[in-house]
């Protein structure tokens, strides 16, 4: 079956392999799944239609689309864009979905039960058609479905055919398959090449489908079948079925539809019942009919879930994907470390803690072997980006402190996770406090939103070393801890700059600033910035502003009354604030070109920047540190405000004029990623925070040591990749190397010399504590010999007591 022989009369529909095979909308309406390992079956839907079906891994994308044709004499419509759309759950946290899609000539109307079979890899239908305007029997309805399986549109292969007597329509490719079986029967079938021979070309024509192409062989294919509805009134069920190979998919698509939608329904609603049921009452009141905002993102959360294996992609769809080829395997149905961290603390503020945890021990199973966690991945933990972001390595012990906390983990089932602790503890060390990216994923240096987490990440990791006895591998984390927050300022303040003068504030806290080998301060240094619409441009570190810098609020370093605190939120709202009739919103930072272009017309590399409501949610965190809950709670509503008609969040909001024929409007969902699982992670912590009157996830130890509480004054260190020349006097100093060595020094310009061997930290650093409290000013010498290698360093380096 795979490749099926032409019977006789067929022919190889024209237009080979077809137009460039591109994703479609990101602008989801409905994602759902079945609560079961069995199903293995994920879907969308957006503009009255499915979009992409995943299968059997939530980051293998199988189909681009399967909608409806409506024609008549004469007449030719199409329901994802000649009509209008709604779209509901069938109950508050069930992610099954009614769409009714209303033709706006008023001639038909299609409604549609859709949802994924919890006992196999197929997504069902349940459909009417009814004729609004004249007769049914002057309709003809057709299903127009695009493979695109296994992540790629192109050398897909597209077939109709029988599966033991039953007439079925087929595709496969990279070793996918899928076959599609109707309650009724099929009048034509057909199968082509997108944009030459496919169904829509011949229907638009007003023509019938082209039953002589029976076969697309390897290309961007298209399948069409014309539905009997006569004899059952307009009612049908339709089952997508998947396997690796064709007979596979169409026995499961059979399966599906003998058993019927209703008994699947009925096993579907009561795995999410009973999901749902054993989480924590954070509902907030509203009216019968109304969206019930805190069980759509906890169905959110879960339906991007691998049960599987505990991992949570980002979210299933493509952002702009109908502007994107197929050379964009990845979108966003991949793992982010941080982004999976932020959502598993999402499950666990709702009460989920076993599904917190399975992150967890997720995370602990794909870290790489030097620590860290690479910048994305598939499922199975290969990279897809190989940039390294620091925050990623440290989320992961931070969501393990939570869950500590939280009784998720008890005393004696800790130690399973410590390997991976000290393991992504060494490698901040090592590497940090500068990122190669900050947590937008463009730029290198010293990010207030990377210290903070790096700084947390490195207490909670000292509490668990502790925990295991080792009392000096503990202090050592916590003096590299307060080394790093000591310096926060000396990075990433900027003050006495045009923007502070203007705004009469002493100064704040930049998006980020250059780390260099010589010299670690903040100075007038440029950031590049490569998303523009304009090119390619550049803007200096101290006039570059993000809400970003609030992380150090959120994350225990600063108090929010900090006047230095006090000064960046009055900078931020002056240059990345804006004030929509439902609320205020932000923007990532100045300059931004991640977003549509000036016109509307679709990101493609660049842009510009619009608002985020994630930052939103993040802002109403601030508020509640700063004691102001009923801010909060606007903020709350803020958020609410943005999402979907169906309770999605987006990445991002349109911030000018409405453009209708782009379906962009003011404040409304943009053409970026939605839903964005970690808006609606944010959304139920902010739910959670306000409910308790806390912060649900600022670290205990940040805010006991630098908040609460004044830590020891920690060594003064010096590295090579931070060769500081200035040290205040009654400092010790450390030299902290990747290697063991031993430290030549002297403080009388080599009249009299010390030795000091290194020892080993257990954190893949090596460090010699100097004994220079007592000195008074004066210049430190010193050199280094590698003791490995048995080499000098050849080099004298120096540093002014003063």
């Amino acid at each position: 079956m795979a490749f099926p022989t032409l019977p006789p009369g067929a022919l190889v529909p024209p237009g080979a392999p077809g137009i460039e095979p591109r994703w479609t909308s990101s602008d989801k309406s409905a994602v759902g799944t079945a609560v079961s390992v069995a199903s293995r079956v994920w879907f969308t839907a957006s503009h009255g239609i499915l979009n992409e079906i995943y299968a059997p891994r939530l980051d293998m994308a199988c189909v681009r689309d399967f909608g409806f044709i409506v024609t008549a004499d004469g007449y030719f419509s199409e329901e994802k864009r000649d009509a209008d759309h709604q779209v509901h759950a069938v109950e508050d946290g069930v992610p099954a979905f009614r769409l009714v899609n209303t033709a706006r000539d008023g001639r038909y109307r299609i409604s549609k039960t859709i949802l994924s079979d919890p006992e196999r890899e197929v997504v069902l239908q349940d459909l009417r058609f009814e004729a609004l305007a004249g007769k049914h029997s002057d309709y003809r309805l057709h299903a127009l479905i695009a493979p695109h399986l296994v992540n790629g549109g192109a050398d897909n292969t597209a077939w109709y055919g029988d599966f033991k007597g039953r007439p079925m329509l087929f595709a496969e490719g990279s070793g996918r398959a899928l076959a599609i079986a109707a309650s009724v029967p099929w009048l034509a079938r057909s199968a082509g090449y997108a944009g030459f021979s496919d169904g829509w070309q011949a229907l638009s024509r007003g023509e019938e489908l082209k039953e002589e192409y029976h076969c697309a062989p390897s290309g961007n294919v298209a399948l069409s079948g014309t539905l009997d509805m006569e004899a059952t009134e307009g009612r049908a069920q339709i089952a997508i079925g998947f396997g690796t190979q064709p007979e596979e998919a169409a026995l499961r698509a059979i399966l599906s539809l003998e058993q019927g939608v209703e008994p699947a329904l009925k096993h579907f609603r009561n795995g999410w019942r009973d999901w749902q049921g054993g989480l924590l009452a954070l509902d907030e009141p509203h009216e019968p009919g109304q969206l019930n905002r805190f069980r759509v993102s906890t169905g959110v959360l879960a339906t991007h879930r691998d049960d599987a294996s505990g991992a949570i992609i980002a979210s299933l769809s493509i952002p702009w994907g109908f502007n994107k080829s197929d050379d964009d395997l990845g979108g966003y149905h991949l793992v982010w470390t941080r982004d999976l961290v932020e959502t598993a603390g999402g499950l666990l503020a709702a009460g989920a803690g076993t599904d917190a945890r399975a992150v967890l021990n997720y995370l602990s199973a794909i870290q790489e072997a030097d620590g860290h966690w690479v910048q994305n991945a598939w499922l199975d933990g290969r990279p897809y980006w190989h940039g390294i972001q620091m925050d990623e390595t440290a989320f992961p012990i931070l969501l393990y402190d939570m869950l500590l906390r939280a009784g998720e983990i008890d005393a004696s089932g800790a130690g399973r996770y410590l390997p991976m602790i000290e393991a992504a503890a060494a490698y901040i060390v090592r590497n940090g406090p500068a990122t190669q990216q900050d947590r937008w994923e463009e730029d290198a240096g010293y990010s207030p939103f990377t210290l903070a987490v790096e700084i947390a990440g490195l207490l909670a990791a000292a509490d668990a070393v502790e925990a295991a006895g080792r009392l000096s591998a503990a202090q050592y984390l916590r003096e590299v801890a307060d080394g790093w927050s000591e310096r926060i300022e000396e990075w990433t303040y900027a003050s006495d700059t045009e923007l502070s003068r203007r705004l009469g504030i002493d100064g704040y806290y930049v998006r980020i600033a250059t780390a260099t080998d010589s010299s670690s301060s903040l100075g007038r240094d440029f950031i590049p910035i490569r998303n523009r619409d304009d090119g390619a441009a550049v803007i200096e570190a101290d006039l570059l502003l993000s809400p970003d810098a609030l992380a150090l609020v959120r994350f225990g370093l600063r108090s929010a009354d900090d006047p230095r605190i006090l000064g960046t939120v009055a900078a931020i709202d002056a240059e990345l604030r804006r004030d929509l009739p439902a609320g205020p919103y932000w923007y990532r930072y100045n300059d931004d070109g991640y977003g549509e272009r000036n016109d509307g017309a679709p990101f493609a590399g660049s842009g510009v920047g619009r608002l985020w409501p994630l930052l939103t949610g993040e802002r109403a965190h601030y508020e509640l540190a700063a004691g102001r809950p009923d801010e909060a709670r606007r903020l709350l509503a803020a958020l609410e405000a943005s999402a979907s008609d169906g309770g999605l969040l987006p990445e991002q909001i349109w911030d000018s004029e409405d453009v209708p024929e782009r379906e962009l409007f003011l404040g409304r969902p943009s053409g970026s990623a939605m839903p964005l699982v970690w808006a609606h992670a944010e959304h139920i912590k902010l739910l959670r925070s306000i409910r308790d009157g806390v912060i649900f996830d600022m670290p205990p130890q940040t805010v006991a040591r630098y908040v609460a509480g004044q830590p020891p004054i920690a060594p003064f260190t010096w590295r090579l990749t931070d060769k500081r020349t200035v040290m205040a006097a009654g400092r010790s100093l450390r030299i902290e190397l990747s290697e063991t060595a031993l430290v030549h020094w002297s403080t009388d310009a080599w009249a009299s010399v010390t030795d000091c061997h290194t020892r080993d930290t257990g954190f893949g650093t090596h460090i010699c504590d100097l004994p220079t409290k007592m000195l008074g000013p004066g210049i430190i010498v010193f050199t280094i010999f590698w003791t490995a290698r048995q080499q000098w360093e050849g080099t004298d380096f120096h540093i002014e007591v003063i």
